[in-house]
């Protein structure tokens, strides 16, 4: 989504200063005759094409084909040919819609975060609204991996994006901290959602221990340490846990921090 890390509910690499907006890198385009960039396909009039033949699309349109696409296939199979046949048009004809594939992943990321939660409902302050909001945005980006991706780098950030930022930085409206503190706590809970869905990606804590298991069986004397744990985490059932207890554990610091003001 944004900050430190770029940020978009989703990014990683480090940004030109704490809130530098990034540009997602596609590589096709064309200029069909029609001005047009990802900060006006997001941010401006979302209508059909004013001149020409008669529209026979929407943007929003181009969004799910492409979302649906990306769902299936990965990010990569995204392309204006393939989306345009998904749609059943000429690939010129999605170019009076979108100027190219950057503009249309960024259009496909702020159509996938759709719009933010409400947060002002639920009750005791700022940690169960953060972590309402955290839990959403996990599901939102584990229902779109591909957004992982799409959202690193210098790029233009839609309105849907920024207002799953604002409804975060809401929670905290009242929190004894400056403006770039509470950023910075979005960063890391949307850091921690990162890490958690590129570690899972294709695989749980309990397929990484039966992998383990294997090579533990006649090496448990080397590894003691990663025998112990495993075997308490089955006892305790407390696997693929990671989610819930490093966001806790990033609430407590906060809320320390906040304590000591």
């Amino acid at each position: 989504m944004y900050g430190r890390h770029s940020f978009s509910g989703w990014q990683g690499r480090p940004a030109a200063g704490r809130w530098a907006h990034c540009t997602v890198s596609g590589g096709e385009s064309a200029d069909p005759g029609v001005a047009m960039d990802a900060f006006e396909v997001l941010w401006g009039e979302r209508g059909a094409p004013r001149r020409g033949p008669r529209p026979t699309l929407t943007v929003g349109e181009l969004a799910k084909a492409g979302i649906d696409l990306a769902d299936r296939e990965g990010l990569g199979a995204v392309t204006m040919q393939r989306v345009a046949e998904a749609l059943g048009v000429t690939k010129m004809a999605t170019y009076r819609y979108v100027p190219g594939k950057d503009e249309l992943i960024a259009l496909m990321v702020d159509t996938a975060m759709g719009e933010p939660p409400e947060l002002s409902h639920i009750d005791g302050g700022w940690r169960p609204q953060l972590k309402a909001w955290t839990m959403a945005m996990f599901d939102l980006m584990r229902a779109h991996p591909w957004a992982l991706r799409a959202t690193v780098g210098r790029r233009v950030t839609g309105p849907n994006e920024l207002g799953w930022v604002e409804k975060a930085l809401g929670a905290l409206a009242e929190a004894r901290m400056d403006g770039g503190q509470k950023m910075d706590v979005v960063v890391a809970l949307t850091g921690q959602i990162r890490a958690i869905i590129e570690q899972a990606a294709d695989t749980s804590e309990e397929d990484i221990a039966e992998g383990w298991a294997k090579v533990l069986a006649t090496r448990a004397e080397r590894f003691p340490h990663v025998v112990k744990a495993l075997a308490e985490s089955e006892q305790h059932k407390s696997r693929d846990q990671g989610l819930e207890f490093g966001l806790e554990r990033i609430l407590d610091g906060v809320e320390l921090y906040l304590s000591r003001q």
